[in-house]
Order: C-alpha cells, then structure tokens, then sequence
C-alpha cells in the first residue's frame, strides 16, 4: 500500500514538472494559472520570436490580473473585444499603449489599459527582436459577459468554435 502510494506521489510529481508546449493556450492544462514567464538572469525573455514574446507578455499581464482572467472557454457571444497596440523597450518597459479597434465599450477599454500598464514592466526582449530599440506588439483582450477576459495570444477558442 505505501509502495504504492509513493509511486502515485512520484508519478504526480513528475507530471507537474513537465514542460509545455509555447502554444498552450489559457485555461488549459499549463495556462495561466500554473506558467511562468521563462527569462535569463537579466530578465530577458527566452522567446526568440514575436509571436513568442507577444505569449511572454500575456501570459505576465494573465498572472498580474489573475481575478480578472476568464479561465476556459470565451463565451461564443463576446460583451466585447479590445485591440491595443502597445510599445516596449529594451528594458521591457512599456512606453506607448493605446486602443486600436473597439466596439466602444469604454470600461472594457479601460480594463485593457489598465491590465496592459498594471503588468508593466516585462521580461525584457530579445534585442534581435527590437527595431530602434522597441518593439511594437498589438494584443486583443477578449471580454465575456461578466467584466473577466482573456488575451488571444494564449486564450482557448471560443465556445461556438
């Protein structure tokens, strides 16, 4: 019985260990509530695309805001859906936001601002990925019915898909 209890434990605690794919999306297995930004020892993301940090930085501002984030499936009927595009520098401090596309709900524009620029600063990017010394990234927040969203860089698809 304990031979058998001490396997079960292992086994468990090999699971948790296990690495994910970059494409997991939240709410899964591996989504926000249990991944963690991977960054050198200068805090620089591990990332070696923009796409890749694009995930780094959503899944920071998914952790900074965590009572915020829908976990699972977006409801197929979104209350909203808010597009920033958004500046960081090398030193992965945001220095530009603003809304891009909006179905002018103005407390879910504000809710994106304010998430984006709650979870400044970020890992730093990788300085092949910066042009003059920033990188320019848009993002959409995802809002269900009750006020929490999730980032489509790492969100689950939609109920209706």
């Amino acid at each position: 019985m304990h031979t058998r209890f001490a396997i079960l434990l292992a086994a468990g605690l090999l699971a948790a260990c296990a690495s994910r794919d970059d494409r997991t999306p939240a709410g899964r297995p591996g989504g926000p509530s249990d991944d963690r930004v991977e960054t050198r020892r200068d805090a620089t993301s591990t990332a070696q695309t923009v796409e890749g940090y694009k995930r780094d930085v959503a899944q920071r501002i998914s952790q900074v805001n965590s009572t915020r984030v829908y976990v699972g499936r977006p409801q197929a009927l979104l209350r909203s859906v808010v597009v920033v595009r958004y500046t960081v520098d090398s030193g992965g401090s945001l220095i530009r936001s603003e809304i891009m596309r909006s179905n002018r709900d103005r407390e879910t524009e504000s809710t994106a601002l304010a998430t984006l620029r709650g979870a400044a600063p970020f890992p730093k990017p990788a300085s092949h990925l910066l042009r003059h010394g920033r990188l320019e990234l848009a993002e959409t927040w995802l809002f269900n019915s009750d006020g929490r969203f999730q980032l489509r860089s790492i969100a689950e698809p939609q109920m209706d898909q």
